[in-house]
């Protein structure tokens, strides 16, 4: 009888294909590198071992998913095995600062927030945001105008300034202009402290007073205080507003019929505030970034603008017809990608591909290596928008808002807005680079321009 019942099991395990293991250092794996320089690493690690890769952060194994068969078996046929990663007990990453919003929550509590958000990201409830976001980007313009022909402005940081105020004027109908010097170098500590959380298990925990936890802990103070002030505020207020706050103000639960408590809406609140600028500023500052790099395009979007708008601020209907436009965003979010990684965790030992996984190791989904895949994208490297003008189903080779029931559920809003946005800032602007060399890539959490974009303003 041993025979026979060993069989099935060595059957059943030279099936089972071995994870590559990226070679590191014999005490601390790949934790060097990784700290280095995250984005080129996973870069390095899937051009060199392939796209499932295994790598070691000191006593933490991870793995590396860099292609869509691969992200479909595990994000679409295996979503109860790869789940999010939250502890509440032990948070890291965005948990951190989110909370249990609505990017970190799992189960029953994200299946309720999801549905009482969907209603605000309906796409017939975006177009009437729309006359706010123009007021945003004609302030903008405005400022720019005071600064004369020629100034000279940090392109990234007044994207993040365009988009903060953006996403409080439509979600909560109030303004954040005055508080913006403290804010923006508050969220950017904050996304940077989470980020390093994530890759580095050295990370002692927010209880020890370290200098960087402690301006973390400032950080998170000066940005709770802010939605604390927006959320007593409302409550003050006798008037509906319609808006995301208003909502999550008048939710009730489905079977209890309570209202959700303060730190509830904090979390939401902080959720939308932080994710739903953060990455638009990106994908506005890294599009216009491409545009002032390749004027052959620029040349086509402003024949498209011209031809089109002839001088108008676009309304829903013309952001309908601004198809090169919307290529150029889409080619923009594939080069460089919103949201630069999935994290996940594999929740017991499954199968992927033929490849046994083991259960309890975190799983990064890099976005970044799946739109730079030579075997989806001819010249990947290349800044090609007619590609996006061709009608293909890129559904796993392309996702810069995620996939699955757990993609982000405000991207109709976010590309209006960044079409929007682009299409007033291009019409009256002209941005001349003032440094030509690459910008490099810096991920924190979402992949941003290192340093920032020094531009020059001219006016058309």
């Amino acid at each position: 009888m041993k025979p026979s019942l060993k069989f099935p099991i060595v059957l059943t395990m030279t099936h089972n294909k071995t994870v590559p293991q990226v070679k590191g250092d014999f005490l601390l794996g790949n934790l060097s590198q990784m700290i280095a320089n995250p984005f080129q690493a996973l870069c390095d690690w899937q051009r060199d071992y392939g796209d499932l890769v295994s790598f070691r952060l000191a006593t933490r194994q991870f793995y590396l998913f860099s292609h869509p068969k691969l992200i479909e078996q595990a994000l679409i046929k295996q979503r109860d095995v790869f789940v999010k990663i939250y502890n509440p007990d032990k948070p890291t990453g965005l948990a951190l600062i989110l909370g249990q919003g609505l990017v970190t929550s799992q189960g029953d509590l994200w299946q309720r927030q999801r549905r009482l958000m969907q209603g605000v990201f309906q796409r017939s409830n975006i177009t009437s945001l729309l006359p706010q976001i123009v007021t945003a980007g004609n302030n903008m313009l405005d400022r720019w105008r005071q600064l004369g022909d020629g100034a000279q402005v940090n392109l990234s940081s007044e994207m993040t300034k365009l988009t903060l105020e953006v996403i409080t004027q439509t979600m909560f109908s109030t303004s954040v202009l005055d508080k913006m010097e403290r804010i923006a170098p508050s969220l950017d500590t904050l996304l940077r402290y989470a980020a390093k959380t994530i890759v580095s298990p050295l990370t002692l925990p927010l209880y020890v007073p370290t200098p960087a936890n402690q301006k973390f802990r400032e950080a998170l103070g000066i940005i709770d205080d802010v939605i604390y002030g927006i959320i007593e505020q409302r409550r003050k207020t006798s008037s509906a507003q319609n808006d995301l706050l208003d909502m999550l103000l008048k939710a009730r639960d489905d079977s209890s019929g309570e209202k959700m408590t303060d730190r509830q809406i904090r979390d939401e609140v902080i959720t939308i505030f932080s994710a739903g600028h953060e990455t638009t500023a990106n994908l506005l500052s890294w599009t216009l970034y491409l545009l002032a790099r390749h004027p052959n395009v620029l040349a086509k979007l402003h024949e498209e603008l011209d031809g089109l708008l002839q001088g108008k601020i676009p309304n829903a209907e013309d952001l309908q017809q601004l198809v090169y436009a919307r290529a150029i965003l889409n080619e923009s979010m594939r080069l460089r990608p919103p949201a630069g990684i999935l994290l996940r965790k594999v929740n017991k030992d499954t199968e992927v591909d033929g490849y046994f996984l083991k259960a309890g190791r975190p799983a990064i989904f890099s976005i970044f290596n799946l739109h730079h895949h030579a075997d989806f994208w001819p010249q990947p490297e290349q800044f090609d928008p007619e590609r996006f003008l061709i009608p293909e189903n890129r559904r796993f080779s392309f996702m810069p808002f995620g996939t699955g029931e757990r993609s982000c559920i405000a991207s109709h809003f976010a590309l209006l807005e960044a079409q929007l946005l682009l299409s007033m800032i291009i019409q009256h602007c002209d941005l001349e680079l003032l440094n030509k060399d690459e910008v490099e890539v810096e991920m924190a959490v979402t992949l941003r321009p290192k340093g920032g974009i020094p531009v020059r303003i001219k006016w058309r």
